[in-house]
């Protein structure tokens, strides 16, 4: 279960770099030191400095303004490291609109230490091994996440959709896709 969560971060990680997508390459050095300050032994991939590779999913959400929320509970799930490893990943990135959704408290319930299991089991649920690019989408099609349950593609007017929250940005990071989305997945 610890590695489907982990995959899920780094799905939801994509996301981020999906909002950022004109801007990642500016944002590279900038996520890549956040990484190092935010891990608090200063071990793991996360640490890893490198300012001439692309981000990965990680780097990528840390540098989005539009994400601190996911960024948030990657970090409270531990996952920052598991998103960071080589993937391929891809994540379902809620934005921080997406998050306000939720019935107040939600969020913060989630990120207390006694809630870790099932904040692990939210971000899973947002993250799939494995690159799925946008072109592989295709109306009808369902996809198992890291935590077991699946999420379900459809697709109208040229526009594709997951549980029904519409992908409104696809940013590819050196690890796999981050799909930006408007909405918090919730497993059923």
């Amino acid at each position: 279960m610890t590695r489907n969560f982990q995959i899920f971060l780094v799905l939801i990680l994509f996301a981020f770099i999906s909002c950022k997508s004109s801007n990642a390459e500016s944002n590279a050095t900038e996520s890549t030191s956040a990484n190092v300050t935010a891990a608090a032994d200063g071990v793991g991939q996360s640490n890893v400095q490198d300012n001439v590779s692309n981000p990965n999913i990680v780097q990528v959400a840390i540098g989005s303004k539009d994400h601190t929320t996911l960024v948030a509970a990657v970090k409270a799930g531990g996952l920052v490291d598991v998103l960071s490893n080589a993937g391929p990943f891809t994540v379902f990135a809620p934005t921080n609109a997406a998050f306000e959704k939720l019935p107040e408290g939600t969020v913060d319930g989630l990120l207390k230490p006694e809630s870790k299991a099932d904040l692990v089991n939210i971000l899973e649920y947002h993250t799939y091994v494995g690159a799925l690019k946008p072109e592989y989408f295709q109306d009808g099609q369902s996809y198992e996440q890291v935590n077991g349950k699946k999420v379900n593609i459809t697709m109208k007017d040229s526009k594709i959709f997951v549980n029904g929250s519409e992908i409104v940005a696809s940013i590819s990071t050196s690890n796999g896709w981050i799909h930006v989305i408007g909405d918090v997945l919730l497993p059923q």
